[in-house]
């Protein structure tokens, strides 16, 4: 087929590498303009930027795509389809009625569940036991487009929004190149999304991963595992912010934040519910350290009660 590629991020760079192989043409990646980055504050560009250029791709960054310009532009194209992947850019009807097939989306959840910016982090904090991948065609709802294909995925107790990324990430591969090949065989249709079991993935903030050693300790397990590696959990100490890089359920006796030191040498702290072992902390401008190591150069000593966060709200 005669494709556009949409993308912005590395959750992407693996269908624009599938589409390639699978021998799509692909005829123009659109993604999102280089942004200063790093200390030097030197323009970098994005991961499917990067990766269009290594397949001799042409690469276009408008800014919008709302200008009459932009959207004779992409009509011009001639389109069979265009993929669209974690862009960054709503797409106006101009763009989704262009192409014969429309605009096919990949969408790391189980649709209607996790509609939204944030699928695979909610997923883990809300504790679900699967997730997955759909295949959607675009209309101008938020993730409200019928569903061509969808495959799911367990989580397991030891994955993080890291491992549940890059796993979608490549299942999302397989399955456009499937939802493409289905489309041009007529062996597959869209079908409406169920009008139950709607549940958004409101996008996250820095902020949000606040420890707040009020709610249960399972639920703030999940959370590190959730945001890892970004927004990525923390909790403050005289003035100094300690981010939580792993941990995992503990037994704890007394109020919420009290911490005690196991015989293993790691710390735990009191919750809601239940208690919270960190495995691994690290501050503010040093390298990440198994909390054992970290408490050598580090004052945090039994009977220590930490405070939960100022902007947090008490538990249900």
């Amino acid at each position: 087929m005669k494709l556009a590629f949409l993308g912005t991020s590395d959750f992407a760079v693996p269908a624009l590498v599938a589409l390639v192989d699978a021998g799509h043409e692909i005829v123009a990646v659109y993604t999102r303009a280089p942004r200063p980055a790093g200390r030097g504050q030197r323009e970098r560009r994005t991961p499917v930027h990067e990766c269009a250029l290594s397949l001799g791709l042409e690469v276009r960054t408008p800014k919008g795509l709302r200008q009459p310009a932009e959207a004779e532009a992409f009509k011009a194209l001639d389109l069979d389809a265009a993929v669209v992947v974690s862009y960054g850019h709503i797409l106006p009807r101009s763009f989704l009625d262009a192409p014969v097939l429309g605009c096919l989306n990949i969408h790391g959840s189980l649709l209607p569940r996790w509609r939204g910016a944030a699928p695979i982090h909610r997923a883990i904090l809300a504790g679900d036991a699967e997730t997955g991948v759909t295949i959607m065609r675009m209309d101008e709802g938020l993730d409200t487009g019928p569903m061509l294909l969808a495959e799911r995925t367990p989580i397991s107790a030891a994955d993080t929004a890291e491992t549940v990324h890059d796993r979608l990430a490549e299942l999302g591969a397989r399955l456009i190149v499937a939802a493409l090949d289905g489309l041009l065989r007529r062996t597959i249709e869209a079908v409406p999304q169920p009008e139950e079991g709607v549940v958004y993935a409101h996008k996250l903030g820095r902020e949000e991963g606040a420890l707040d050693w009020r709610r249960p300790a399972a639920e703030l397990e999940r959370k590190v595992r959730g945001f890892h590696p970004w927004p990525g959990t923390w909790f403050e100490i005289a003035g100094e912010r300690i981010k939580v890089h792993a941990a995992t359920l503990a037994l704890a006796a007394g109020a919420p934040g009290t911490v005690s030191i196991g015989r293993d040498g790691f710390p735990v702290v009191a919750c809601g519910v239940g208690g919270l072992k960190l495995l691994t902390l690290q501050r503010a401008g040093k390298t990440a350290q198994p909390a054992d190591s970290f408490l050598r150069g580090f004052a945090l000593s039994a009977g220590t009660v930490l405070a939960p966060p100022a902007t947090a709200s008490l538990p249900a």
